[in-house]
Parts: structure tokens; sequence; C-alpha cells
């Protein structure tokens, strides 16, 4: 890479790193945030789902948005507001203009993340340089993610929940400033017309999943509103499936989906990042609920995944030099799927080790399986259809982020109440659901694996015919 190529691989990895930050910095911080603005207990969901909606349900939206009127345009107007509303959300006075800053927050994340990626992809051509530029990419998202855990605890602790916020909107200041000269503008061959019914049907279905699977994780998925956002969100999103079949000029192109490469590698995508953030998720639980850490204890014990993940996305595109990206992949999900299976040998005595030991090779497994299925979803596409395999790719990151840890959030949070009705202690009725959240994730990823390579291989085998 030439030296500018690298400072833009530099900036355009800097904002990713910050969303994935913004993900998981307030999670330690929500009971002072609480106490601070007068949120109740019931009322704290919204911190975190006040972000997560906007930013995963208007990704393919924006991502198209950009293909037609500029990347580089809608990149620097994302990260403009995500820095605007994290100062709002610092300065917040009350819980309203808290949850207006964390909703501006998400619709920021929601423009960056997939005009980012665009210009990574447009940016760097597919081989080598392209491999690399996911790796490190990928490395940075997931450890944006633990990272924000660490960090979350340490500045609450020290300064106050407001640091966080305070913390999002300097290093949105640093990564503006710079972008403009860095950054050339990219955009699709033609103007195309913007698939209004696709973009309204698709948006719409993502909203009410998530809304669903957030408020199902405190409330459970007995109450009303959750079973009606969980119905729409289906029937909107067969309706998107109908409305693009039909279209002239699809948001998502149904044949591009219908490739393997992108249909798997994305599903993969899918899992190995919804698991793996409610890994983190459930592991924060045991550390705190069950071993008595305090905040910045349990983040510390998570910066260690940290610099495993940074060894691990420096390794891969190595590796799938050497093996391929679709070998590389099933690999890593299985070593994620197996290290995951280790912790269901924690126990109210068994200390921070086994933690660490079953989640390490896991962290490492997962990054694997980051960078090899940005490479697969990617291969193949022209650049006036990257805006939209990378939307692909940022959507199936951000939705994984978003709801691996309210389901599995949810089976846990059932599974303590009814061990606490059987007359369980708090400790063991707390460790039989998160030992149970452990054991629907590690299957999980293990079943998706081998779909995922049963898949690949019928298109090798196909293109070899």
């Amino acid at each position: 890479m030439s030296p500018r190529a690298k400072l833009v691989l530099l900036l355009l990895c800097a904002a990713q790193f910050i969303v994935a930050l913004d993900f998981s910095i307030l999670n330690v911080a929500l009971p002072v945030l609480g106490r601070d603005l007068g949120m109740g207990q019931a009322d704290l969901q919204w911190a975190v789902t006040a972000f997560a909606l906007p930013s995963g349900g208007f990704l393919l939206l924006f991502g198209r948005i950009a293909d037609l009127f500029g990347r580089r345009k809608l990149f620097l107007t994302g990260l403009a507001l995500f820095t605007a509303a994290s100062v709002l959300a610092a300065l917040a006075w009350d819980p309203a203009s808290f949850l207006a800053g964390r909703v501006l927050q998400g619709m920021g994340a929601a423009v960056l993340v997939p005009t980012g990626m665009s210009l990574l992809t447009t940016t760097f051509a597919e081989g080598p340089q392209r491999e690399r530029a996911l790796g490190i990419s990928g490395t940075l998202l997931s450890t944006g993610f633990t990272v924000g855990m660490v960090l979350g605890g340490v500045l609450t602790d020290g300064l106050g929940w407001r640091s966080t916020m305070g913390l999002l909107a300097v290093a949105g200041v640093a990564v503006l400033l710079p972008a403009p000269a860095l950054l050339t503008e990219s955009r699709h061959p033609q103007r195309p017309r913007i698939d209004v019914p696709g973009a309204v049907t698709v948006t719409g279905g993502l909203l009410s999943v998530i809304y669903a699977l957030s408020t199902a994780a405190e409330q459970g998925f007995g109450r009303a509103d959750v079973l009606a956002a969980l119905v729409a969100g289906v029937l909107l999103l067969v309706a998107f499936v109908i409305v693009e079949s039909r279209a002239a000029q699809p948001l998502v192109s149904l044949p591009m989906l219908r490739r393997r490469t992108v249909s798997w590698g994305n599903l993969a995508g899918l899992v190995t990042f919804s698991m793996m953030t409610a890994v983190v998720f459930l592991l924060t639980l045991y550390l705190q609920e069950v071993l008595g850490l305090s905040a910045s204890q349990t983040g510390l014990v998570f910066g260690v995944q940290g610099i495993v993940a940074v060894i691990a996305g420096m390794v891969a595109p190595n590796v799938i030099r050497r093996i391929g990206a679709r070998r590389t992949l099933l690999i890593g999900l299985l070593i994620q799927a197996g290290f995951t299976a280790t912790l269901l040998g924690l126990g109210t005595g068994s200390g921070v080790w086994l933690a660490l030991l079953g989640s390490i090779p896991a962290c490492f497994g997962h990054m694997w399986a980051i960078v090899a299925y940005g490479v697969t979803a990617t291969s193949g596409a022209p650049d006036e259809e990257q805006g939209l395999a990378t939307g692909l790719i940022t959507s199936s990151q951000q939705v994984g982020i978003t709801i691996g840890i309210p389901l599995l959030s949810a089976v846990a949070s059932a599974r303590i109440a009814g061990l606490r009705s059987e007359g369980a202690g708090f400790a063991d009725a707390t460790l039989g659901g998160i030992k149970l959240g452990l054991g629907l994730d590690a299957a999980l990823v293990a079943v998706v694996a081998l779909l995922v390579t049963a898949g690949l291989r019928t298109v090798r085998t196909a293109r070899r015919g």
C-alpha cells in the first residue's frame, strides 16, 4: 500500500472502531446513568435500543443512497451527525435529550458504516490488498466492542458516564478533520431511482425485529407489543422480498442475494457477530454477578480479548492466502463454537482463569471468521455494486451486534427466573441462565458452520463442473 492508501485505511477503520465502541461503552455505565438522569430500571434498555434501532434499521437504505449520490459525501455527513449527537448525549439534561442524542448517533452510524465499507472496498482492489484491509477493519470493529467494555468501566468509575459520550465526540472530531483531504468521491456510474417501497419495507421490518428482540431481553416475549412487533417485522421483510422481485431498480438485487458466496457469507457474518457479542455479555454477567468483580475489573478482563483480536486479525489474511477464505471461515467458526462450549464448565468458584481460557481462543476463531466472511461475501462484485455488497456485510455485522445480546439475554433471564422460583440462590440461578445461553450460543455457531461449509462447497463443485 502507498502511504496515502495506508492513511485512508487508518481513517476508515477508525470510523468503524468508533461506531463499534458506541455499541458497548454504555453497558456497564447504565445504572449510574439511570440514577443521574432519573431513568427507571425498566427504561434503561432504551439507552441501548435507541441507538440500535436506527443503526441497524437504516443501513441498507443509506448504503444504496451512498452508491447513487456519493460515498464520500455521505460518509462525511454521517460522521458529522454522529459527532454532534455524541455531544448532545454527553450534555443531556433529561432522559428525552439523552435518548434523542442516542437516536441521532444511531442514524449517523447507519450512514457511516456502509459508506465507510464501500469506500474501503472500492479503494483497495480485490485480492491481497482488500483482504488485508478487510482484516484490519474487521479486527477493529470487533475490538471496538470489547474495548468499549474496558473504557466504559474505567471512565464511568473515574469521570462519570458523560465521559463515555464525550470520548466518542472527541474521537469523531479527530477522524472528521483529516477526512475531506484524504477521501476521494466514488458513486454508481449511473443514477437509478431510489426503490421507495423496498426502502420502506426493509427499514420497517428491521426496526420492528430489532425492537422486539431488544424489548424481549428485558420484558420477555409474552408482551403484546413484543409479539406484534415481531410478527410485523417478519411480514414486512417477506413483503420486502416480494417488492424487490418485481422492482425495476431494486434496493437489493435478488440475483446478488442468490449468489451463494453472498448469502452464505452473510449468514456466517450475522451468526459470528451476534453470538460473540452475546458471549461477551454473558461473561460480563458472570464476572460481575457471580464472581463479584467491579465494572473496571470486568473491563480489564475483556482487554485481554482485545489484544487477542488484534493478533488474530493480523494473522487472518495470511491464513486466507494459504488455505482460502472458505476454509478459514469454517475453521474460525468451529474454533469459536468449540471454545464457547468449554465455558459450560464455569462454576461459582472457578474464577477468572477458566473464563479467559475459553473466551480467548473463541475470540481468535471469531476474528478469522470475520475476515474470511468479508472476503467471501464481496468477492466477484463489480465496483458499481460494492455499496450494495458492503451494505449487506455491514447489515450482517450491525444487526448481529444488535440482536445477539437481547436474544440470548432473554433466554438466560427466563432460565434465571425459573431457577429462582425453584428455590435456587442468586449466584446459582444466574450461573444456570448464563450456561444455558452459552450452550445455545455454541450450538448455533457449530450448526451454521456446517451449513455454510456445505453451501459454499456446492459453489465450488458447480464451478468445477
